[in-house]
């Protein structure tokens, strides 16, 4: 526990003089894992931007196991991920849920005609886009679709959820996102609404390593999080 304190004020020292060289705004860190959707880890990070002091935000996306890696070693001071710290990973690491979300599929426009089945089963009619097997969402739709006894054609794969997002809007599938985009991701028209899967829900961590002092954007993003409904509260 020494070790780990002697190494966190390192960092933090280390940011401190950095920041002393750019107009002294307070550098923060995020780790972004590939599976979390990019408009909503912006909702989530946006009170972190909102507060009085400059603020200056560095994003890394990777992986989730080597973000934890990063993290664990003072290089990043939060990771936004749709799972909580992994039971196979040991790291002194608290995961704080801030968003919970429904899941919905949507379609581009150009394939609705393709089916006449109401949802779900028009997903039998339609090529799907999925998340990579590493997401939480992937494993509640593959394990939901087979409750569903749905016989589907996967078209597509994607570790990141913004590029499946534009394959789908290029007309090569249906697939899944959090409902709590779906005015968002469904604006311009390309894409529709094919349905919602009840009582499904997604949650959204952001992941820190407590310190006795922690980090005041790390602390708008928590106090600002409303896990009922995937937004920031509004005071």
């Amino acid at each position: 526990n020494y070790a780990d304190e002697i190494f966190a004020l390192d960092a933090e020292l280390e940011q401190a003089l950095r920041d002393s060289t750019h107009c002294r705004a307070t550098l923060f860190r995020v780790g972004v894992s590939d599976a979390m959707p990019k408009s909503l880890a912006y909702r989530l990070l946006q009170p972190a931007l909102d507060l009085a002091m400059p603020v200056r935000i560095v994003c890394r996306e990777w992986r989730v196991d080597r973000l934890l890696s990063e993290l664990a070693l003072h290089r990043l001071d939060m990771v936004l991920s749709d799972t909580p710290v992994p039971n196979t990973i040991d790291i002194r690491a608290h995961s704080h849920r801030l968003a919970t979300s429904g899941v919905a599929f949507v379609v581009p426009r150009d394939l609705v005609g393709r089916t006449a089945k109401p949802f779900p089963g028009c997903l039998e009619d339609l090529p799907l886009l999925l998340p990579g097997e590493d997401s939480a969402m992937r494993r509640n739709v593959d394990e939901w679709m087979e409750r569903q006894r749905l016989h589907t054609k996967i078209a597509g794969e994607f570790d990141d959820s913004a590029l499946m997002a534009t394959f789908g809007k290029a007309g090569k599938g249906a697939f899944p996102i959090p409902a709590v985009l779906i005015d968002e991701i469904c604006a311009d028209g390309s894409l529709t609404l094919l349905g919602q899967i009840k009582k499904m829900r997604v949650d959204y961590f952001g992941i820190y390593i407590p310190r006795r002092l922690n980090h005041p954007c790390l602390q708008a993003v928590i106090s600002a999080a409303d896990p009922a409904s995937g937004e920031p509260r509004r005071e």
